[in-house]
Parts: structure tokens; sequence; C-alpha cells
């Protein structure tokens, strides 16, 4: 996210933005300003959690690891990755830092010694209590701006928009 900024910030303004239309019919100049403005705001909340997850030595894919196995103990890597949203390999990096770090342990299956699973250790468990209140405070503030209301729809609104995203994968 943090390559496409100078993309997102200097390339088009809405003069830009509307000289293009003219060149381009199928350009909708309201959905390519929504589309920037969702960009850059991804980009800045992007910006300041990787800053948040760095303060505990940790990045976005270790913390959401953590966040998994707080959740459910005892995954297995397949498992972990699946949960994550990130593949395999990726998962074995994300395992190993941790693993380094104290933060989790793999152990043999009882049932099937064939098998790993994945445990958060007691350092890892210190460390999420130190430091999700920080986050569940950060993230509140972050979201401080918005009504209940308003955080209800933008909740829609992501769905929505979330919806619309094969349109950009198609070949």
């Amino acid at each position: 996210m943090a390559i496409l900024r100078p993309f997102i910030d200097r390339v088009v303004d809405r003069a830009a933005l509307e000289n293009l239309a003219q060149r381009y019919p199928d350009l909708d100049v309201a959905s390519t300003e929504v589309c920037l403005e969702f960009l850059r705001a991804s980009a800045d909340v992007q910006t300041a959690l990787e800053t948040h997850f760095a303060r505990y030595e940790l990045s976005m894919g270790k913390f959401t690891l953590l966040m998994q196995l707080l959740q459910v103990d005892g995954l297995t890597p397949s498992e972990c990755a699946d949960r994550s949203g990130v593949t395999r390999a990726t998962i074995t990096g994300l395992l190993d830092g941790l693993e380094r770090d104290g933060l989790l342990e793999r152990r043999s299956d009882p049932g099937d010694r064939r098998m790993l699973k994945i445990h958060l250790t007691d350092k890892g468990r210190t460390l999420l209590d130190q430091m999700l209140p920080d986050q569940f405070c950060r993230t509140t503030r972050l979201m401080a701006h918005l009504s209940p209301s308003e955080k209800k729809t933008l909740i829609k609104l992501l769905q929505k928009l979330k919806a619309g995203t094969p349109a950009m994968l198609e070949p």
C-alpha cells in the first residue's frame, strides 16, 4: 500500500479526472474519486497499524496469527494459514519467527504425533495482555470521528465495495 501512495496522492485530482473522462468515456469520475479516497485512507490506516505493531516488534501477519491462537489455541499450521488467509509457506515463516521470539511453540498432537499443534506460550499471552488494551484504545480513537450510525453504514458500504472486487480481478 505504501508503494501506491505517491500514485494516489499525485496522479489525479478532480480536474484531471474530468479531462480524462472526455478522452475515456467509460471513466466515471465519482467512482474513481471514491476509489482513490478509499486507497488514501487504506494506505494511512495500514501505515498506522504497521507503526503500532512495530512498537511490539510484530508485523500485521504475526499479530493476526497471535490473535488466531488467542481465540483457538492448538491449531495446526494449515489451520493457521486458512484462518489467516495466507499460504502455507507464509505461515511457516511467521511461525518460525514467532517461535524464535518465544511467543508460540509447536507441539506434537498427542492423538497423532505426526501432526503439529501451535500453542501460545506464556510470553505470547503476556505480550497480548500488554498490547491489546493499547490496540483497542487506538482503534477506538481511529473510529472516534464516526457516529455509531456512521460506523454501521461504513460496514455496509465496505461490504458492498468488497462485493465489487471481482471486477478488478477479471482477465
